[in-house]
């Protein structure tokens, strides 16, 4: 992905970001909350209708899922929040099963398989420090999900969007610096990758092209 394109896709996530927060802080704008609530599941339908080897065939069931958008617009505008809520959480709840699930007996670690596609073969004490970075990152997306519905559920909403909205992303981010530096010094001898380069490995083993 090219820089421009890098940066284009920041703008619009930001965009969308001090969108959210902005409704959040304003219930009197809830016919936009509701539409910005439901743009990214409809945006992601789109995307698999185009990428589909036969896009005419989603033209039902997007059809039918406009029509009951329409319908329960009343109902989407008054509880917008609570669809927000769900999003952000699911991501991070997906995320946690992502990495937690490669945890268990007979599995390859997820963090162990981004490191053997950039530094075959493994020493063992490699594949041990890449198993706990898998901890580490299942336990950081269950804590991300856990905080986050503590918030939404006993803080105000403003607190509760500002952290899912502007926070979770630096966090994700010094995450990545975090173990990035502990690498260096756990493991001294091992070429060290950059930062981006393990965001990118991520991106193309967790979410490979189609």
């Amino acid at each position: 992905m090219s820089i421009l394109r890098w940066i284009g896709v920041a703008t619009l996530l930001i965009a969308y970001s001090v969108g959210v927060h902005y409704t959040n802080r304003s219930p009197q704008h809830a016919e936009l909350g509701a539409i910005l609530a439901v743009l990214p599941a409809l945006l992601l339908v789109a995307l698999l209708a185009l990428r589909s080897s036969h896009p005419v065939a989603w033209l039902v069931p997007i059809a039918l899922g406009a029509a009951c958008l329409w319908l329960l617009r009343k109902e989407i505008a008054d509880h917008y929040g609570m669809i927000y809520w769900l999003q952000h959480t699911g991501v991070q709840v997906l995320l946690c099963i992502t990495f937690a699930r490669t945890l268990f007996a007979g599995r390859q670690p997820l963090c162990t398989r981004f490191a053997e596609a950039l530094h075959p073969p493994l020493t063992e004490a490699q594949k041990t420090y890449s198993r706990q970075v898998t901890i580490a990152w299942a336990v950081f997306f269950a804590l991300i999900a856990f905080i986050s519905t503590l918030l939404f559920a006993f803080a105000p909403v403003s607190v509760w969007s500002f952290f899912d909205n502007f926070l979770i992303l630096p966090l994700v981010v010094l995450m990545f610096v975090v173990e990035y530096w502990v690498r260096r010094r756990t493991l001294p001898d091992m070429e060290h990758m950059h930062i981006f380069d393990s965001v990118r490995v991520f991106r193309n083993t967790v979410v490979p092209r189609g």
